[in-house]
Formats: structure tokens, sequence, C-alpha cells
């Protein structure tokens, strides 16, 4: 089982500086190989039919290559969970201000509700955390999800396409939570991949 897993918005919590009030948490979970493999070999397929040559992201992307993008993934064997946190409804100082922790946090909260569907996965993040911070992490939820986790790894999405479709279905998640433009329209069409949106606040 791979799981990959990406964020929208941030951790911090200076809304005056510009931190976002809404911060939005996906898991893409893939059953075995073959369903991974066949989903990043649609995603190839469509970067040549686009002649997309960089990544996918959602914040950087066109309404039209969001159209096309979720045309092309809805039909691939994946699901996504997510967890959308409300900043005001958490109350936790030490969460309001250890981003490190708050990340953590809500990481192991959006795989615990996973529908018990999670077994000996193998987690892939996007980021650039350091040998401390991933030790950390993965002995975290090593700790607290047990035998549901197998490794956890950071993963550069610029160069790994399943991590670019993670940033993709977040994003549209997301989105849907904020007073934009058309907010619903790219999860709607990711619906029938979606097993679950958590809410916290």
């Amino acid at each position: 089982m791979l799981v990959l897993i990406d964020e929208s918005g941030c951790p911090g919590f200076k809304f005056t500086r510009g931190s976002d009030p809404v911060f939005g948490l996906g898991m893409v979970i893939f059953a075995n190989g073959e369903d991974a493999a066949a989903t990043e070999r649609a995603i190839a397929e469509l970067r040549v039919v686009l002649k997309h040559k960089t990544e996918f992201k959602f914040s950087k992307s066109s309404s039209v290559l969001r159209d096309k993008f979720f045309e092309c993934v809805v039909r691939c064997p994946f699901t996504v969970r997510a967890v959308i946190v409300k900043k005001e409804a958490l109350h936790s100082p030490h969460l309001r201000t250890e981003t490190d922790s708050f990340y953590n946090y809500f990481v192991k909260m959006l795989m615990a509700h996973d529908g018990g569907t999670l077994d000996a996965a193998r987690v892939r993040i996007d980021g650039s955390g350091g040998r401390d911070f991933q030790r950390a992490l993965n002995s975290y939820l090593r700790r607290e999800l047990g035998a549901r986790i197998k490794d956890v790894k950071m993963a550069d999405s610029e160069r790994d396409p399943l991590m670019q479709l993670a940033d993709m279905c977040i994003g549209a998640i997301t989105r849907a939570e904020r007073e934009r433009e058309d907010r619903e329209r790219w999860k709607l069409m990711l619906k029938p991949r979606i097993a679950d949106v958590w809410h916290f606040g």
C-alpha cells in the first residue's frame, strides 16, 4: 500500500501577516503498486498530450489545466481522504506555536481517520524536511498508528507525478472551503475518488 500526503495552506497562525485561516491535508491511497503504476502512466500520457513540461501544481494551474487533469485522473484506481482544519477552532497553545507539532498532529489525525483502510502503508510526504524532522515524524507515526505504517519518507513533488497528484487533489478539496470563484468546481470533478473529508472546527 502506498500513501502520498500533501497540504494546502500553511500551518502558521499569524493571520495579520498572511497566514491562511484554513489548512488542508490530504492523502492519496493506492492499494498496491499496480494501481500506482497505472495512475503514473495516465499522468505521463496526459503530460504528453498537453505538452505540459513543469510539475502539476494546483495553485499554479489554469482552470483549463485543472479541468484536463481531473478529467484524466478521476478514472484512475486511487482514493483520497482529507482533513480540513479551521484554525480558529484550535485552542492548544502548543499546536498554535509549534508548526512541526501542528503538522505532525494533523498527519496523525488524518491517518487515524482512515476508515480501516491503511495496512503497512509506505508513506511519502511532500517536503524537504531534514533528517531529524523525518526521523521524528517516522517515529511519531509508527508509535501512534502501529502496524498501519511501514515507513515514512519525504518526497520531491517536482520529480514525483504521484506527489503532484496529491497536490492537485488536496488543492481542489481545500479550495472548496474558501471564498473563491468556482470554489467547488474541481472537488466535484474529483468526487468519485474522494472517500472522506473530515472537518476539524
